[in-house]
């Protein structure tokens, strides 16, 4: 049966489910990278399909923008639609310096500034953490292994990270920042973070990582870096389409290998 947020029946998604936050963005991962994709909700907008890829059944369901709406929809699917595993496929603020737009995150860990993850477990602060299978089966993909001692990095990179040079854009292993504001003015906490190896800044990881440890399910987090905190730098819209495809193929990687 349906759910308050999702129109779908039972069956109608597939264990693993790819999550972008535009609903325009779900639609068009459907239809170009999904084989027979159909239609399975679309209440408030909200567009989720459910096909194939490479022969495995995957789906894709929009998020929305934030904590509240990305943890409505990955609580409903893992509670009530058999949903395993959900990667979110998004964009990311670059905060730390040696970061370029067209880089990838996969972020292991986030950090947040919201009660509802932070408070989510009485007198604990919680630690939002990604699934490490698909955390290594992602890096993996991008040429990073997990298992292997991290290559010397250059003296402006953050600690605890790895990376890759890819033909379009580097690819980073590390933590992010999951805000619940997006027009935030808080330069010494952004250099505290850096210092402390945050990668970029987002709004939706930590609350589906929350949701997952909750649910017993598995998560993980790709974030494209489409604009920089530290300088004036973003992608076009065409420039964004064309490099978040790269997170999308690393999630699907990760879903097959993990």
């Amino acid at each position: 049966m349906a759910t308050p947020h999702i129109g779908a029946e039972p069956g109608d998604f597939a264990p693993d489910v790819l999550m972008p936050g535009d609903p325009r963005r779900a639609q068009r991962i459907a239809e170009t990278v999904l084989t027979d994709a159909r239609l399975v909700t679309e209440v408030r907008g909200i567009l989720g399909y459910t096909g194939t890829f490479d022969g495995r059944p995957v789906s894709v369901l929009a998020s929305g923008m934030g904590i509240p709406s990305i943890s409505i929809y990955a609580t409903e699917l893992f509670r009530f639609y058999g949903v395993e595993r959900i990667i979110r496929i998004g964009t990311a603020g670059g905060m730390a310096p040696h970061l370029e737009v067209g880089d990838v995150v996969i972020a292991h860990a986030a950090h947040t500034d919201s009660s509802i993850v932070g408070n989510k477990i009485p007198q604990i602060h919680f630690s939002a953490a990604a699934t490490f299978s698909l955390t290594a089966a992602a890096a993996e993909a991008a040429g990073i292994s997990p298992g292997k001692p991290a290559r010397a990095a250059p003296p402006s990179d953050a600690a605890g990270t790895r990376r890759r040079r890819r033909k379009n854009g580097r690819v980073y292993v590390g933590a992010v920042l999951s805000s619940d504001v997006f027009y935030a003015n808080r330069p010494e906490v952004n250099e505290a973070l850096v210092a402390h190896g945050t990668l970029a800044v987002e709004m939706e990881a930590a609350g589906l990582y929350a949701v997952a440890a909750q649910e017993g399910k598995q998560a993980l987090a790709i974030c494209t870096i489409s604009d920089l905190l530290f300088r004036e730098a973003s992608l076009s819209a065409a420039e964004r389409e064309l490099l978040f495809d790269r997170s999308v193929a690393l999630g699907l990687a990760a879903f097959a290998n993990a």
